[in-house]
């Protein structure tokens, strides 16, 4: 069992920047992809970013250049740090981890993000 918890989140104004924090409860990375996703209200999960055991990086097209996901294996701790937030990025932002050899997939909670003036 994997517990991974969300922080971070809070308001912020448009064009602010917010670095979330994913920390996961025993070392993980080297077998388990992290993901950040978000949920707004109405609207359906969605993938935001992703970095694989391997380290591979990617970014949904409407974060790229704004988002960037990194991770810090001594913490335990995958980071997404947000530059230039839109309203659109309003949502709440779950934390994901996945080892699709072994079938294990676990979530965090969730953190909130509002970006409003």
């Amino acid at each position: 069992q994997v517990q991974l918890v969300e922080s971070g989140g809070g308001l912020v104004q448009p064009g602010g920047s917010l670095t979330l924090s994913c920390t996961a409860s025993r070392s993980i990375f080297n077998i388990y992809a992290i993901s950040w996703h978000r949920q707004a209200p109405g609207k359906q999960r969605e993938l935001v970013a992703l970095i694989t055991s391997g380290g591979i990086t990617n970014y949904d097209d409407s974060v790229k250049g704004r988002f960037t996901i990194s991770r810090d294996n001594a913490k335990n701790t995958v980071y997404l740090q947000m530059n230039s937030l839109k309203p659109e990025d309003t949502a709440v932002y779950y934390c994901k981890g996945a080892n699709n050899l072994a079938g294990y997939v676990y979530w965090g909670k969730g953190t909130q993000v509002t970006v409003s003036s």
